[in-house]
């Protein structure tokens, strides 16, 4: 089993920067891959990036590759994820959540979530 526990969520103005945590826990974590995803009200949830533990293999999507940056710290088992000029629809619950085999796009090959961390962005 793994646990996942996202931080560093907050109100953060129009333009700012912010940067996410996940900290994943339990004797098989290096056999999953970790990814974020974030849910806005009253949307779906969506995927925003993923990460192997190694960092060779990441994802993004494409409308966040150009301000969103993930990265891992593998002696740590932490990800982060670097967020970048903050528009208002980047208002969201951000989830983490682990992946067995590594990382990938799909929710629903996702094992592990966390309880998610809320950021909002004031315009």
């Amino acid at each position: 089993q793994v646990q996942v526990v996202e931080s560093g969520g907050g109100l953060v103005q129009a333009g700012d920067s912010l940067r996410l945590s996940c900290a994943a826990s339990g004797r098989t974590v290096s056999q999953y891959g970790m990814g974020w995803f974030r849910q806005a009200p009253g949307k779906e949830r969506e995927f925003v990036a993923a990460i192997s533990w190694t960092g060779d293999t990441t994802y993004y999507a494409d409308s966040l590759k150009d301000r969103f940056t993930i990265s891992s710290a593998n002696g740590k088992n932490m990800v982060y994820l670097q967020m970048n000029s903050l528009k208002s629809e980047d208002t969201a619950v951000y989830y983490c959540a682990a992946k067995p085999g590594g990382p990938g796009r799909w929710s629903d090959q996702y094992e592990y979530w966390g309880q998610g961390t809320q950021v909002t962005v004031s315009s």
